[in-house]
């Protein structure tokens, strides 16, 4: 929108300008910072050496970011751990699900949440 005075020239003086800003656009599709991926993969690695998981799947959409451990590449996943941004200032954006898609924990900071896995995992190996 312009709007004010001009010079002999034509040329406006005083230039009245509004800037909106447009709403940010959401990514194309969730993923995990490197950070919370070597978390996980830590995990999985000292999993895989007590025998626990042998296999692994990652999925990504929109608004879920996916890590699921199986015993075998057949079976369902025993444990899978999802990263949803959008509940991020409610229950928190993580969640980890049993084998039968029970939540297991739900929470705003991965190492909770990874919590009864570890713990099961120092069974295994005792």
């Amino acid at each position: 929108m312009v709007a004010g005075r001009t010079s002999g020239s034509g040329i406006a003086d005083h230039v009245d300008a509004r800037i909106i800003a447009f709403p940010g656009r959401k990514p194309s599709q969730t993923a995990f910072a490197r950070d919370e991926l070597q978390r996980i993969l830590d995990l999985y690695g000292r999993m895989v050496s007590a025998g626990e998981w042998r296999d692994y799947a990652m999925d990504f959409t929109r608004d879920v970011a996916v890590f699921s451990a199986f015993r075998r590449a057949t079976e369902k996943p025993q444990a899978r751990i999802e990263k949803r941004p959008s509940l991020r200032n409610k229950q928190g954006m993580w969640a980890l699900y049993g084998e039968h898609g029970q939540i297991l924990k739900r929470g705003h900071d991965l190492n909770g949440v990874l919590a009864p896995v570890e713990r099961r995992f120092v069974k295994a190996i005792d």
